[in-house]
């Protein structure tokens, strides 16, 4: 059979091409065809119309809206997360060619449902709010990296000083009205200021951003101004990140409930465009601002000061529960909660939670690719293979470098990759580090407060996990050798096209 698959994950990094390459491989052991379209974050690889139209059936592993999704219409379909992808390939492949076995003649060319969701709308409430939510999180974090990253280059050109400098503070004698003057922020200020304002600018987007692309993911198009009045409003209130994802849920809703209502045939072509944006707008505006918005502000609010009075055990105890977050799933969604705590905490100019989540996110597929260096004898070919892999992926704070080994022996690897994590976490958050980059890793540690003590807690949190993943391996004792598997490369181009030969 010829089957074709969509893949797609929140940061659209390593989940998605690793999806991709498992469902391609399992197909061929299976004796079929896959073509794979990865949604990532570098963009799509769009599968030519023909290739769709001969497939048998279609596979979408994704946590987020499969964009485009109406090529699709009328295939036989199987949907799962994109973690399914990759553990559970095989099983699959097997339900496509159930899928496409039981499906009627010309089912090809029968017309999908409407869906009223773009994520999928057989899933439970559960999955379908996750899926939601993820969205949302999946086209905000790039609004984060590149505002986060241009900022921590302004502190290291500008020095600390630069945020008070931008932000209506003085140089050289001279007050700056903020954002009014950009031109004399630049001439004064140089290139430091000018990337100061421009990161900050695109921090301002983050919330927004979010809830604009939460409504996108429950009422398509039409929920995204609602949903960006939404997040305008939730900053301009106070609100700040819990509000966007209120409001994102708050707008979505109220736009599915204003797609079922029928209106005259006149009204039809002006209704998506005119009319449900004018009504979802006010009606969202009005309880964000006159119901809700207050309330939410507060616990905004409680929340940030309660994050800033963390001190000594308390912070040790968060930095922890962080760490043990980020190793446990390693890029899924308890992993993914961790994160955006650390995001909003960066955000809301918290810089020690940040430090301690991507210190944690390191730990795990550093610990294994050392764990494989020490006692080679303990592992498949194909994880020390993917063990070479895991040291740059460690380095550069892409957790699921460790998932080929947690998803062959997840007893004896989870918990030693917690325990690291965890420790890694609660050493940075003791030893005060801190961090203004989002994301980058080892690479970033220029604009890392703290920067050896830094280095430490991520050394003795490899060292943690190292020593209990050897200690659990070695009571099952060495392994035979296998012949060598191919090597899952997350952060490169699709692989799911690449000849065999590359392998």
């Amino acid at each position: 059979m010829k089957f074709v698959a969509v893949t797609s994950c929140p940061t659209g990094i390593a989940h998605t091409y690793m999806a991709a390459e498992a469902l391609a491989e399992a197909a061929k052991a299976a004796g079929h065809e896959m073509e794979v379209e990865t949604q990532g974050a570098a963009g799509a690889n769009p599968l030519d119309p023909a290739v769709i139209a001969a497939a048998d059936a279609v596979v979408f592993a994704a946590d987020v809206e499969v964009r485009d999704r109406d090529r699709f219409a009328g295939k036989p379909l199987v949907t799962a997360g994109v973690k399914d992808g990759i553990n559970r390939a095989a099983e699959l492949v097997a339900q496509a060619v159930a899928q496409a076995e039981a499906a009627p003649a010309g089912a090809s060319d029968a017309a999908e449902p409407v869906l009223v969701t773009k994520v999928d709308a057989g899933a439970g409430f559960g999955t379908q709010l996750r899926g939601w939510l993820m969205t949302g999180v999946s086209y905000m974090i790039p609004f984060v990296a590149a505002g986060g990253i241009l900022i921590a280059l302004a502190f290291v050109i500008g020095g600390p000083e630069i945020a008070s400098q931008v932000n209506g503070g003085t140089f050289e004698g001279t007050e700056y009205p903020g954002i009014d003057d950009i031109t004399k922020i630049f001439g004064e200020l140089g290139i430091a200021g000018l990337m100061f304002k421009i990161g900050a600018t695109a921090f301002d987007m983050l919330v927004p951003v979010l809830a604009a692309f939460i409504a996108f993911a429950m009422a398509d198009r039409v929920g995204l101004v609602p949903g960006f009045v939404a997040g305008l409003l939730a900053v301009a209130i106070g609100a700040g990140f819990l509000g966007g994802l209120a409001g994102g849920l708050l707008a979505g809703g109220i736009v599915m409930g204003l797609q079922r209502i029928s209106v005259p045939r006149a009204l039809e072509g002006i209704t998506p465009i005119v009319l449900i944006p004018l009504v979802s707008t006010f009606v969202v505006g009005f309880v964000m601002i006159v119901i809700i918005g207050e309330p939410i502000a507060t616990v905004q609010r409680e929340l940030t000061e309660w994050l800033d009075g963390l001190s000594g055990t308390n912070s040790i105890l968060l930095g922890a529960l962080l760490g043990a977050m980020m190793a446990f799933d390693m890029g899924g969604p308890v992993n993914k909660v961790a994160y955006t705590f650390g995001l909003a905490s960066l955000a809301s100019g918290d810089l020690n939670v940040m430090a301690a989540v991507m210190a944690a996110g390191m730990t795990p597929p550093l610990a294994c690719a050392l764990a494989t260096v020490l006692r080679p004898r303990l592992f498949t070919n194909a994880e020390r293979k993917a063990g070479e892999t895991a040291w740059l992926l460690g380095a550069s704070f892409i957790t699921e470098g460790a998932i080929p080994f947690a998803a062959a022996d997840p007893a004896r690897v989870i918990p030693p990759l917690m325990a690291g994590s965890a420790t890694a976490g609660a050493l940075s958050m003791a030893f005060g580090a801190t961090s203004r980059a989002p994301h980058g890793g080892i690479w970033v540690v220029g604009v890392i407060g703290s920067p050896l003590l830094y280095v430490l807690a991520i050394l003795l949190g490899v060292g943690v996990s190292t020593v209990g993943l050897l200690a659990l391996k070695a009571q099952r004792g060495p392994v035979e050798d296998e012949p060598a598997a191919m090597v899952v490369e997350p952060a490169g181009a699709p692989v799911a096209h690449r000849p065999a030969a590359a392998h």
